[in-house]
Formats: C-alpha cells, structure tokens, sequence
C-alpha cells in the first residue's frame, strides 16, 4: 500500500509524510518547559446505501483532523482542527492554535490526574487490503441480489491515525477495510441481517452469505412461533454474543469502574463469580484492528481480561492509573477494549443445529441494555434472524420477544459450547468519522436462555 493519499487541488498528500512534517514544525514551536501531543485521525471511505438491490446514494468523504494537547507543568489544554493538506497553511494554523493555548493555561488550573508518557519510541502499522471498487460492488450486489428485498450500507476504505509528542514519540497507524451489512426483508416485514467485514474483500464470500441468508427467507414466510415465557437452549451467533458483551464492557473491563465499585463485572474481579474455564477474553492488540498507541503517548499491549474463566485484569489510562496508584497499559481514556477476542471451542457451524436439537437460533440481538448492573443481567429484545428449531431443523421464525439473563449464566453454569469459528466483527461507527477496533468472538450453545414477554 501507498501512504494514504487524497485529493487537493488535483495533487495528492501524502498524510503519514505531512503528519510527520507538522509534528517537526511543532517541535521547533515549543517554548520553554511545554510538552505537545498531537493526535491525527483521517480517512478515505466509500460509502454506498442499497435498497430493492440497486444504490440509491453514494459518495466519497476524504478528511483529517488534527488535536493539539499542551502541557505546562500540571495544566493542559486541547484544541482540534481540520487538516487541509497544504503544509505551510496547516503550520501556520498549528502555530495559531498554540498560541490561543498557551492564554488558555494562564487561566488554568493543575490537573491532579495528569500522567503522560514521556519516553520516545517509534511504532508504524501498515496494512493494505483488498476492498471493491464502488462499481464493481454495485455490479455484484445487483446479481445476487436479484429477485430480493436487499438493503443494506457498505463503508470502506483507509482509515489512518497518528501520533507525536515533542519528547520523540512517533505513532502510525494505516489500515484499508471495509464493513458490508444489509438485510433481506420477507413481505411480512421480517428480515435476515447479515454482515461482511474484513480487509480481504471476495465476491465469491459475499454472493456465499447473501444465498444462505436468502436460503432462510421461505421459513420467515412460515407462521411464526408464538413461546412463552421460561427458558431455552439456545444458540447465541457470534453477533447477538457481541451486543451482550459489547455493553457489558462499556465499563466492565474498567480500572477506574472496578475502583469505584461501578464496573458491572465487579463481582467477577473480586472472585465473587467464576465463568466456565472454558472463558477466555483478551484485549487482543495483534488483530490490528486499532492503533497499538494511545492519545497520552502510550504504547499499547496486550490485556488478559479473562483467563480460563476467572478475571486476570483490567483496562487501565494513565488517568486512572495516577488516581488510583495503578500501572498504565495503553488503555483509552473510556477504558473500553478496542480489540476484544474471545477464544473459540470446537462446535463447527455444521453442527450448530443439530446439538441445539429443540430450541432457539438467534443471529441478532436489539436494544440490549443492564437490567441488573452489579449482576451483570441484561435485557433487549431478538426481533429478527431468531428462529425455532426442531430435531435440528429450522422450522419457524420466531416473534420478537424481551429476554433478560445474566451474562454471568450465559458464560458460566449455562455454557453447553463454543463455536469453533471466531468471527471478525468490525466496529460500523461512522459518526464523525469511520471507527477501528471491532471484537472477535465465536458463538455460544446455551443450556438455557431467559425469555420474559
């Protein structure tokens, strides 16, 4: 792969080269005992929205933006602005923010959790990726999915960020990837989601998914089963474990959530509950779906989060590790993974439906939110792609129904097996910018699964 380039006045910039020249120019702009961290995060995405299987828009975002943190001693000061790409027109801007910084710390008061880190080191990550061009989506989406109610958002392309500090630090990180969902709707109203992420797009794969999905519309045109309340086997795709495990470590991995007695896993941490030995999570750095660098200077690692079913630590910013006298390992300041793997068992997906024998198939999971935080019980709604399975066989779709379980359940007493294949899933924000990070996560077979209404 190239550095990542853009569009300006018919040139191309190359932004690891210009970031590389601003983080210079910021050094020769130092005055006196300052520090300076600067943080750059820039994209060059396609986006495409599909309905009936044809586009109905698309369009191209190029950007960059840059943040500039000053330190004097004990205070600090941030401001982000927009990168145009000219050098000596984003130096002079760079100089202006500088200064309007250094008012503002006149005025400011020490920050007693301040810790950055003050060592130089040099870390590049450069992926390329394979991603299709917007016509030949367009194409391909148009042949399988003719005859189907197909709608779906694609977003690909180069997501780059950046980091400097003026004691010698240099960070990069520039990935090409691409994350495809869409869904296929039955003239009841009722659907099939499906995603495709990666960086190694296959036309192959895709018309792959998009048959098996249309492979299950015939049963969504079924009568669907009506259950009552109590509890099921079930079979929890990979997705529906991501939304339960996505909220759950909002704060559940938390230094600073686990010092304040808030983290919803607290009761995990201090060895009150055990999940089956099976159960192993990590914030897993080497998927290179996120930066190995932070914003207060810190290279990041690898976390064992969760080992053989027991806590084995914490997401720990160098704020919470200042407050709390704790060490810092390169968490965000939110303290939420970035790049969580769940280590996989051995149910093929062959096999899937024949050990849940009678029982529920759920793909996707909605609205998922705490019930019962300091016991880690969630609560949300299946809705679509959850079917009724009979003597291995998907027989009916089934109503949109409230369940509310304990993750502490789920991945402890009631855990039965993990699927052998652990699925990529990319982050799919796009506010403001394309998100990295995703999880990595197999599916769960549960003895037992808690509906409610």
């Amino acid at each position: 792969m190239n550095h990542f380039m853009s569009t300006r006045a018919g040139q191309l910039v190359d932004w690891q080269g210009h970031f590389t020249s601003l983080a210079d120019a910021i050094e020769r702009l130092q005055q006196g005992g300052e520090t300076t961290l600067s943080s750059f995060a820039g994209e060059q995405s396609d986006f495409i929205r599909f309905n009936a299987g044809k586009v109905r828009q698309s369009g191209t975002v190029s950007q960059g933006k840059l943040t500039l943190r000053l330190i004097d001693g004990a205070r600090q000061a941030y401001s982000t602005l927009t990168v145009c790409g000219d050098l000596q027109q984003d130096i002079d801007e760079v100089s202006a923010a500088l200064a309007m910084l250094r008012q503002a710390l006149r005025d400011a008061a020490d920050d007693p959790h301040l810790l950055v880190d003050t060592s130089a080191w040099q870390r590049t990550t450069r992926r390329s990726g394979k991603l299709p061009d917007p016509h030949g989506l367009s194409r391909i989406v148009g042949e399988c999915a003719r005859g189907l109610d197909f709608v779906g958002f694609y977003a690909g392309g180069t997501i780059v960020r950046g980091f400097a500090s003026t004691h010698g630090s240099r960070g990069w990180y520039e990935v090409d990837n691409f994350n495809f969902s869409w869904s296929l709707y039955d003239p009841s109203g009722r659907a099939i989601k499906t995603t495709y992420a990666g960086d190694d797009w296959s036309d192959a794969v895709f018309a792959a998914k998009v048959e098996q999905a249309a492979g299950r519309l015939a049963v969504l045109a079924r009568a669907p089963r009506v259950l009552a309340p109590g509890a099921y086997r079930a079979w929890l795709a990979p997705a529906a474990l991501a939304e339960l495990l996505g909220v759950t470590a909002w704060r559940g991995f938390s230094a600073r959530a686990q010092a304040s007695s808030r983290s919803e896993l607290y009761k995990l941490h201090v060895g009150e509950v055990a999940l089956d030995p099976r159960v192993s999570i990590a914030e897993e750095l080497e998927l290179g779906i996120a930066p190995a660098f932070n914003e207060d200077g810190y290279l990041r690692e690898r976390v064992a989060l969760i080992d053989a079913g027991r806590s084995a630590g914490t997401l720990t910013n160098a704020r919470s590790a200042r407050e709390y006298g704790l060490t810092p390992n390169g968490a965000l300041a939110e303290e939420a993974p970035t790049s969580l793997a769940m280590q996989a068992g051995g149910l093929a997906d062959h096999d899937v439906l024949a050990r849940i024998g009678t029982g529920l198939y759920v793909g996707n999971l909605w609205y998922v939110n705490f019930s019962d935080r300091m016991n880690c019980r969630l609560t949300g709604m299946t809705r679509f792609a959850t079917f009724w399975v009979e003597d291995g066989q998907i027989v009916a779709p089934l109503d949109a129904m409230r369940f509310d379980d304990s993750l502490y359940r789920l991945l402890g007493s009631e855990l039965e097996e993990l699927g052998a294949q652990a699925e990529l899933l990319l982050s799919d924000g796009t506010w403001g910018e394309r998100a990295t990070g995703g999880m990595q996560l197999p599916g769960i077979l549960a003895r037992s699964f808690q509906l409610t209404l």
